[in-house]
């Protein structure tokens, strides 16, 4: 029997299972950054940080796929938690230069845990989670050069 609504059954969604596999591992992700203060957004713009130590607000929101108006507000609690320090970028006083505070890179510490509470928790095998990992940013590298024509 054709059903001409079966395009739109969940079970047929792509965006479905993406969806709620980020929620959950969001979720799973709570637990441990509870213990640093942080929540995911949070935690993604600290681990960009980790590795730049610098950084300008166009860059977070270009790395992490954020909106300014979502950054912001994220950036004030980083900074009100005293683990970043915002000031103007010399080089374009429009923008916002974001700098770790000894706070901050001291956190990095006690985050090294997470990775690994993360892996235990996500039941894939290693080439699993590597296989996913480069479809999803085929996905996201796929669209980034989409918006960029």
């Amino acid at each position: 029997m054709n059903d001409k609504y079966e395009a739109l059954r969940l079970k047929n969604q792509l965006c479905f299972p993406i969806y709620a596999a980020s929620n959950l591992i969001t979720r799973k992700y709570k637990r441990f950054l509870d213990e640093l203060n942080l929540t995911y957004t949070q935690y993604i713009v600290m681990m960009v940080l980790w590795e730049q130590e610098r950084a300008n607000e166009k860059f977070l929101c270009e790395v992490l796929c954020l909106k300014s108006n979502t950054l912001t507000p994220l950036l004030k609690k980083l900074q009100e938690k005293g683990y970043i320090e915002i000031t103007k970028d010399k080089g374009d006083e429009r923008n916002l230069a974001i700098t770790l505070t000894k706070t901050g890179k001291e956190l990095q510490d006690q985050a090294l845990s997470v990775p690994e509470c993360i892996a235990n928790e996500i039941h894939l095998a290693p080439e699993e989670a590597a296989e996913l990992y480069r479809i999803l940013y085929k996905l996201l590298d796929g669209e980034k050069n989409r918006t960029e024509d």
